[in-house]
């Protein structure tokens, strides 16, 4: 939604296909995201109706009904490796570019979560084969290809060769246009934020051990819902070793509130867990969050997060999955403030670098240069004809 509300707001034409969540009730998406309807930014929902099995087709059936309206002129932009995947076994003279962007290697992610989650279903050998297809497919065949971190790059590189018209753009975050740092005065008593999902591999056990050892810190717990098992697994986790009210487990929030919840925190923390491979894919959307906010960050030491952090100079970074480190860590920018406003300032600073229209531009340079290998291929395969 941010990027293709940059986009439109760069002057594009964006239409932007859903598939709705029939989990939740419906929401305005211009309010949940806390910003105006923009005139060259469309919102085209797709039917949703029968079982998960049912809504899948019949969205994939939608999708190739917009292709058919915009098949010329336009550039499809997809972050769903089945859509990108279904495009491409379309004639190329019947589809418009494809531009895809890939947030992880899905066999490996799916893998991993299936480890990790006691409510996701066991991958078979069948489906992992089929998203390796995919995968390569979409690899081989887009137009243009987006990565977020460049450790998912070299998975990619490494398994299917290089490949050209390919851009590594992190995530971003939105940044007000009267931003200025403020210096910090944390008052007891003091308060750790943490933002995300509550997957095992996000760390926030972790995170709750190392408060044992923090007295006079409180936490607060953004994101998850309470009735999700690691919701419920973590209030425990929470009261079981003895932090009670010390933890405000705040859940699910619109995306337009969480900057006001980062504001009241004292230290942002990441405290991501090291195992598995997926680790080098993942670029957290928060992280950029953090840096907007102005306040230190204490961050696991993983592949990912240091492309964008560095230990002394915008962050702490700590060894993932250890709470004794992550205590020491968040200690250590609690009891050193020069520490603290000097990270905090130097994280600000730099975050411009990550805005969604800073991200937008560098997607339009992609999508140009698509474009124009589109038409020196077209052209080509027209002169041997």
């Amino acid at each position: 939604m941010e990027t293709c509300a940059a986009m439109a707001r760069r002057g594009h034409k964006v239409n932007l296909g859903v598939r709705p969540d029939t989990k939740s009730p419906p929401r305005d998406p211009f309010g949940y995201y806390g910003f105006p309807p923009l005139s060259g930014l469309n919102i085209r929902r797709a039917p949703a109706l029968g079982t998960i099995w049912l809504r899948r087709v019949q969205y994939l059936v939608q999708v190739l009904v917009w292709i058919s309206e915009f098949r010329r002129g336009g550039v499809v932009f997809t972050r769903d490796l089945g859509v990108a995947s279904l495009i491409l076994q379309l004639p190329r003279k019947l589809r418009p570019p494809l531009i895809y962007e890939s947030h992880c290697f899905s066999p490996t992610e799916a893998a991993q979560r299936s480890q990790a989650l006691s409510t996701a279903r066991v991958v078979s050998s069948r489906k992992q084969r089929r998203l390796m297809r995919r995968e390569e497919r979409v690899w081989c065949g887009a137009d243009g290809y987006i990565v977020t971190t460049t450790g998912n790059l070299a998975e990619l590189e490494g398994r299917f060769g290089k490949r050209l018209r390919v851009a590594v753009i992190p995530n971003g975050t939105r940044l007000q246009p009267d931003r200025k740092f403020e210096t910090l005065h944390p008052t007891p008593p003091l308060c750790v934020v943490y933002a995300g999902h509550l997957y095992p591999w996000k760390g926030v056990d972790v995170l709750l051990q190392a408060l044992v050892n923090l007295e006079g810190v409180n936490a607060t717990i953004i994101g998850g819902d309470a009735a999700e098992p690691d919701f419920q697994r973590l209030q425990d986790t929470s009261r079981s070793i003895g932090l009670g009210s010390r933890v405000d487990f705040v859940g699910m929030v619109e995306p337009s509130r969480v900057s006001g919840l980062l504001a009241k925190g004292d230290v942002l923390v990441l405290p991501n867990v090291g195992s598995g491979s997926v680790v080098n894919y993942t670029s957290p959307l928060k992280l950029f969050e953090y840096m907007a906010a102005g306040k230190p960050i204490v961050a696991s030491n993983l592949p990912s997060i240091r492309e964008v952090l560095r230990d002394g100079e915008n962050a702490v970074l700590v060894e993932p999955g250890n709470p004794t480190a992550l205590t020491s860590g968040l200690r250590r920018v609690l009891e050193d403030p020069k520490l603290a406003e000097r990270i905090a300032r130097r994280a600000f600073d730099e975050v411009t670098e990550y805005s969604w229209d800073c991200r937008a531009e560098r997607v339009e340079a992609l999508l140009n240069e698509v474009l124009r290998g589109v038409q020196l291929d077209d052209s080509q395969r027209t002169s041997q004809m």
